[in-house]
C-alpha cells in the first residue's frame, strides 16, 4: 500500500475552495467528499486521507504531526503561533481584517476603549502599533454583537463582502492587512514525506500560475 498524505482541512468556504484546487491538481477526491459529515475521510485515489477540523484547529493538528500538511488562513497563522512552515500562498478565500465599530465613532470619545475579536493576539499588535491604548474582549462568534450590546466600542473581525457589518448597522473603520489560506506544513514530515510534498507544492503553484495568467 502506498504512503497516504494526512491533510487537515477547515470545513465551509476554504474547504469548498481548496478541495477544487486539489481537483484541478490532478488529485482525485470522492464524490461525497464535499457532503461528508465524517471528521475523517479516507481518498486512497489521491493518496490522501482528510482530517476536518475547526478553521482554528488546523496549525494544532499539523504542529502535532496528527497531519502532515493543512490549509489555514493567515490569521489563524498569525494568530495561533504554531511550529510549522507556511510553503504556499493558495490565493483563495480571499478577505481581509479590518477595525469595525458603530457610525460616528470617534477615537477618544471612551476613556477606556474595549475591541472585540476572536483574534485577540492580532488586535492586540495592531493597536500597539497605532500606539493606542485598549482593553481586548476575546469572543468565539457572532463578534459584531459586541458594538451593539455596548460590550466594546470597536471589533476587529475578517471581512470579505462587508454583507454582515452592513445588515448589523456596523461601518469600516480601519483596514488592518489582507488574508488568503495558505498550504503549511509539519517541519518531520516535510523530511519524511519530502517527494509527496514537494508534488503537492508543485502542482497547487501551477494552478495557482494559470489562474493569475
Amino acid at each position: 500500500m502506498s504512503e497516504l498524505l494526512t491533510v487537515a482541512m477547515p470545513k465551509g468556504r476554504i474547504f469548498e475552495e481548496a478541495a477544487d484546487m486539489l481537483r484541478k491538481a490532478g488529485y482525485e477526491l470522492p464524490a461525497e467528499f464535499d457532503d461528508s459529515r465524517k471528521l475523517i475521510v479516507d481518498a486512497p485515489e489521491a493518496g490522501m486521507r482528510f482530517i476536518l477540523a475547526k478553521p482554528m484547529d488546523v496549525p494544532t493538528y499539523v504542529e502535532h504531526g496528527v497531519a502532515d500538511v493543512g490549509v489555514a488562513g493567515k490569521d489563524t497563522m498569525i494568530e495561533e503561533e504554531r511550529d510549522v512552515y507556511e510553503v504556499l500562498d493558495l490565493k483563495i478565500s480571499e478577505c481581509y481584517l479590518a477595525v469595525a465599530g458603530l457610525p460616528g465613532f470617534k477615537k477618544g470619545d471612551n476613556i477606556a476603549p474595549k475591541v472585540a475579536s476572536k483574534y485577540p493576539l492580532l488586535a492586540t499588535r495592531y493597536f500597539k502599533e497605532q500606539g493606542e491604548q485598549v482593553e481586548i474582549i476575546k469572543l468565539n462568534g457572532s463578534i459584531e454583537l459586541a458594538p451593539l450590546v455596548g460590550l466594546a466600542d470597536r471589533i476587529v473581525d475578517i471581512v470579505s463582502t462587508g454583507r454582515t457589518l452592513r445588515e448589523n448597522g456596523l461601518v469600516e473603520l480601519e483596514y488592518i492587512e489582507p488574508i488568503t489560506s495558505r498550504l503549511i506544513v509539519n517541519p518531520v514530515s516535510y523530511r519524511m514525506k519530502d517527494a509527496l510534498i514537494d508534488q503537492l507544492v508543485e502542482r497547487l503553484s501551477t494552478i495557482i500560475e494559470e489562474g493569475e495568467s
